[in-house]
C-alpha cells in the first residue's frame, strides 16, 4: 500500500480539546479514525481516546498483516469501545456516560471500508468531485432524508444526535464497503468543527485541488476563522491513495512494503487509559445499561 496522510487537531475556542484521532497500519492494511466527545456530557475526552485506544488495540491483534473480514471488524471494534465506555462509568461510579461520536476507515486489498456513528463525517473526492459523503445520525439530516420539512416547520438543531457511543442505548452504526481506490482518490475524517463552518463545497475544492499535507491545514484554518471565538475543536486526517502501477509517490507518501508480518505502525498513544478488552457478554452488557439507567432516573428524581 501506498498513501500520503496529514492529520492536525485544534482546540478552537473551547476550554479542552475533546476530539481524537489517529491511525494505524500493517503491511497489508490500515485504519484511521477520529472520534469527537460530546459536550453536555461528562468526560468527552475519556469517551473519544477509549474510542481510539480499543479499535486500534483490536486492529493490532487482528491485522496480521490483513483483517480477515474488514466489515464485521469494524462493526465489532465499535461495539467493543461503546462496551468499554460503559465500563469505566460504572467503574468510576459517574451518574452520566461519557459519550463521543466516531467514523473510522480501513484501507485494504485497494479498497476502503468504513463506519461511523454520530456526525464526525468521512469525505470521499475522485477527479474533482464528491463520492461519498456520510450521512450524520442527527434528527437534521433525518428530516432532510424523509423530506419532512417544510417552510414553516421550525429547523432542528444539526447538533443534537439520536446515537453516538457511550450511550445507555445501543448504537446506531453504519457499515460500508469495500469502495475500491483509483489513483489519486482523497478520503478526510472531520469532526463537525470543521464541516460545521466550512461548506461541502469548500472542503471537495481543497481536497481536489491540493495534496492533503496543505489541503488539510488550509481547511482547518478557514474553520477556526470562520466560527472566531465560537470555535468548536476542529480536526481532521485526510490520506491521498496511490495505486502500486504509480511509481512517483506524493510528497510524504507512506509505502507499507517492507513492513514484516506481525509489525504495525501507529500514531495512536496506547497505555493512557485502561480500557481492558475483555468482552463483556450480554448479560453484563444490559446489566451495566440498567445501572446507568437507574443512575440517571435516581439523579433526575432527586432534582425534581
Amino acid at each position: 500500500m501506498k498513501f500520503s496522510v496529514f492529520q492536525v487537531s485544534r482546540k478552537g475556542g473551547r476550554k479542552k480539546n475533546e476530539d481524537r484521532m489517529g491511525y494505524c497500519y500493517t503491511r497489508g492494511s490500515a485504519i484511521f479514525i477520529l472520534a469527537d466527545g460530546m459536550g453536555g456530557h461528562p468526560l468527552g475526552e475519556i469517551a473519544a481516546q477509549l474510542t481510539l485506544q480499543t479499535i486500534s488495540a483490536l486492529f493490532q491483534k487482528e491485522a496480521r498483516p490483513m483483517l480477515p473480514n474488514v466489515g464485521a471488524f469494524l462493526e465489532a471494534a465499535a461495539l467493543a469501545a461503546h462496551r468499554d465506555i460503559l465500563r469505566y462509568s460504572i467503574e468510576k461510579g459517574m451518574m452520566d456516560t461519557p459519550r463521543t461520536t466516531l467514523v473510522a476507515v480501513v484501507v485494504q486489498d485497494g479498497g476502503a471500508s468504513w463506519i461511523h456513528c454520530g456526525d464526525s463525517r468521512l469525505y470521499v473526492v475522485r477527479e474533482g468531485g464528491l463520492l461519498v459523503r456520510t450521512r450524520d445520525h442527527s434528527f437534521l439530516e433525518q428530516r432532510q432524508r424523509i423530506t419532512l420539512a417544510t417552510k414553516s416547520q421550525e429547523p432542528p438543531n444539526r447538533n443534537i444526535l439520536f446515537t453516538c457511543l457511550g450511550s445507555p442505548a445501543k448504537p446506531v452504526l453504519d457499515v460500508v464497503g469495500p469502495v475500491a481506490l483509483l489513483q489519486g482518490d482523497t478520503l478526510m475524517l472531520c469532526s463537525d468543527g470543521l464541516w460545521g463552518s466550512v461548506s461541502d463545497e469548500d472542503i471537495v475544492y481543497e481536497l481536489a485541488h491540493r495534496p492533503v499535507g496543505e489541503a488539510v491545514p488550509e481547511l482547518v484554518e478557514k474553520a477556526l476563522r470562520k466560527a472566531g471565538d465560537t470555535s468548536d475543536n476542529v480536526t481532521a486526517i485526510a490520506l491521498e491513495w496511490e495505486t502500486p502501477d504509480v511509481f512517483a509517490p506524493t510528497r510524504g507518501s507512506i509505502s507499507t512494503a517492507t513492513i514484516s508480518d506481525g509489525v504495525f505502525a501507529s500514531t495512536i498513544e496506547a497505555g493512557w487509559l485502561d480500557s481492558g478488552l475483555e468482552d463483556l457478554d450480554d448479560a453484563a452488557i444490559e446489566q451495566s445499561i440498567a445501572e446507568i439507567n437507574e443512575a440517571i432516573r435516581r439523579s433526575a428524581a432527586r432534582k425534581s
